[in-house]
C-alpha cells in the first residue's frame, strides 16, 4: 500500500522539477494548525511517502510551499513568498497527491493520482 500523501512541484518557467523546496504539512485541530511534517523536495521535485506519525485521518490539511525562499535561492524574485494549499481528506485510506505547478507570478494545483 502506498503512503497516503505525496506532492510534486514543477517550475513551469524552467520546465523542470522544483528540487530543494521546503514543504510543510499541517492538520487543522481545535486550536488552529498543527505541524505534522516538514521536508524538502528531491531532485525530481517530489515528496512521497509521507505518513504522519499521528496517522492520516479524515479532516482538513494544508501544504505550505516555501516558494519565495526557493526562487530567491536561485537569484529570482517571486510574487508569492509562500503557496498554501488547503484540502479535505474524507477517506484516509485513499492516496492523496497534491501537485503544484509554479511560476514566479502564478501557480495552479489539483488533486492528482
Amino acid at each position: 500500500m502506498s503512503a497516503p500523501l505525496s506532492t510534486h512541484v514543477l517550475d513551469a518557467t524552467a520546465g523542470r522539477p522544483a528540487a530543494g523546496m521546503t514543504v510543510r504539512l499541517e492538520r487543522r485541530d481545535p486550536t488552529g494548525w498543527a505541524t505534522l511534517a516538514e521536508s524538502v523536495t528531491g531532485p525530481d521535485g517530489r515528496l512521497a511517502g509521507w505518513v504522519p506519525a499521528a496517522g492520516f485521518g479524515a479532516g482538513d490539511y494544508r501544504l505550505s510551499f516555501g516558494t519565495g525562499a526557493w526562487f530567491g535561492g536561485q537569484g529570482r524574485s517571486a510574487f508569492y513568498p509562500e503557496v498554501v494549499v488547503v484540502f479535505t481528506v474524507t477517506d484516509p485510506a485513499e492516496h492523496h497527491h497534491v501537485p503544484l505547478l509554479l511560476s514566479p507570478y502564478g501557480y495552479s494545483t489539483y488533486r492528482g493520482s
